[in-house]
């Protein structure tokens, strides 16, 4: 009886054993290489960042307003709706493929923040619209 249960102990061991052994001596073509240095290209893609195109979406709206309240004339606004209307469609570009990667996101923020500068600077400087009375 002990005999059985020493043999019965080692057959599972055994198994075990092999069965581990086999699940890491994979195939070299079936493991993944890994990359040698860590660059903007190979770092995983993120999801479409929803923030890049509400952040779009608010600078719009200052555009609107500082055209209805006058800070803007009529061709510093159109001027301003077509870089926000570049802008747009860098970002669909980027998220064309459903992801966003790093560099993609960098640029696009540095674009946003060029675009907002120049909001500001318009909407501050001495150039008016008279709203029509």
């Amino acid at each position: 009886m002990r005999f059985a249960k020493t043999l019965i102990t080692a057959a599972a061991l055994t198994l075990l054993a092999g069965a581990a052994h086999a699940q890491s001596t994979a195939p070299a073509e079936a493991q993944p290489a890994a990359p040698a240095v860590s660059t903007p290209a190979a770092t995983p893609a993120t999801p479409a960042a929803p923030a890049i195109e509400h952040r779009a979406e608010r600078q719009q709206h200052r555009i609107r307003q500082g055209e209805k309240s006058g800070a803007l004339t009529h061709k510093e606004a159109r001027h301003l709706e077509k870089r926000e209307h570049k802008l747009d469609k860098h970002i669909a570009k980027a998220e064309k493929d459903g992801k966003l990667t790093p560099a993609e996101r960098k640029h696009l923020r540095k674009e946003e923040n060029r675009d907002s500068k120049a909001i500001h600077r318009k909407k501050h400087n001495a150039r008016k619209e008279h709203a029509a009375s």
